[in-house]
């Protein structure tokens, strides 16, 4: 019987074990997720040079942006509240068989 062992250095395949896979293949895959996390990171506006401030302005914008949805969902409420409610009240007045 043969022994089947390859005649990769310990260290290389330590090295390979370690970064769980080759390293050229696990360099691609960093430089491409760092490329996929900085573009969503720049479209809700970090910016790599100044990360402190663009992260205040990011939860400033959170923090406004929260109180105008409340706001506008509120809106949407009193929009549609007018016009559902009278329907069910009708539905309600009318629909319901009487003398159970």
């Amino acid at each position: 019987m043969r022994d089947d062992t390859r005649n990769i250095p310990a260290s290389d395949d330590s090295l390979t074990r370690f970064l769980g896979g080759s390293p050229l293949a696990v360099l691609f895959r960093l430089v491409l997720m760092s490329i996929l996390v900085g573009v969503v990171l720049a479209a809700i506006g970090l910016d790599p040079w100044n990360i402190l401030v663009s992260i205040r302005l990011l939860f400033q914008r959170i923090w406004d942006l929260g109180f105008d949805a409340i706001s506008g969902v509120w809106r949407y409420f009193l929009l549609g509240a007018g016009i559902v409610i009278p329907i069910w009240l009708l539905t309600r007045l009318f629909g319901t068989p009487r003398g159970r």
